[in-house]
Parts: structure tokens; sequence; C-alpha cells
């Protein structure tokens, strides 16, 4: 296959302790679950489940059939700990300020 019949794109991952990007190139019209398959990150993170793992492209949900654009970033998302909203009306509750960026007053 010809260089001009490949993208160059990137699949990122990262846990509290541990993250990872990895650059591959691969078939245009290649879709982002494609990608994920072919990057082995599935191998280096066995907790990634994509039947129920958001992806997304440069922050933005997307599907995983979306079709891959030369130089994209398909992004696997960890599902979140605590609803960000809930622990605000919390913190609130107990009559603590928030600083700007989250952190306690």
């Amino acid at each position: 296959m010809a260089n001009a019949d490949k993208i160059h794109v990137e699949v990122a991952y990262a846990r509290p302790d541990s993250q990872l990007i990895l650059a591959l190139d691969v078939p245009k019209g290649t879709t982002a679950e494609e990608a994920v398959q072919q990057s082995g990150i599935l191998q280096k993170f066995p907790e990634i489940n994509l039947a129920e793992t958001k992806v997304g492209i440069f922050g933005k949900l997307s599907k995983l059939n979306a079709e891959l654009q030369d130089g994209d970033r398909i992004e696997i998302y960890r599902p979140l700990i605590a609803d960000p909203k809930e622990v605000r009306r919390r913190r609130a509750a107990e009559g603590k300020k928030m600083k700007k960026g989250g952190g306690d007053v």
C-alpha cells in the first residue's frame, strides 16, 4: 500500500496512574474502532470495554464507526467515578466554598 493511501492517527487512554498515546498509520477509510483495535491499546489496558466505553476525537464525543481523518487523535474515556454536579451540591450543602479549579478553600 502506498503512503498516499494511509493517514496518521493517534490513540490515547489515561488512568490516574498512567497514560499512553500510540501513533499509527492506518489506511484511509479506517474507523475509530478499527484504529483502537490496530493500536494494541486494548491488550495494554484490558479494562477497556469498547461496547461500554465512550470515545472521542480531540475531546468531542464520537461514534466508533466514525471515519478518521489524517491527524485525528482518538481518545478513550473512562467512566466518571462521581457526578461532578452532585459533588458540587454536596460541598455547597456542607457550606464549603470552592476555589477556581475545583480546590477547597
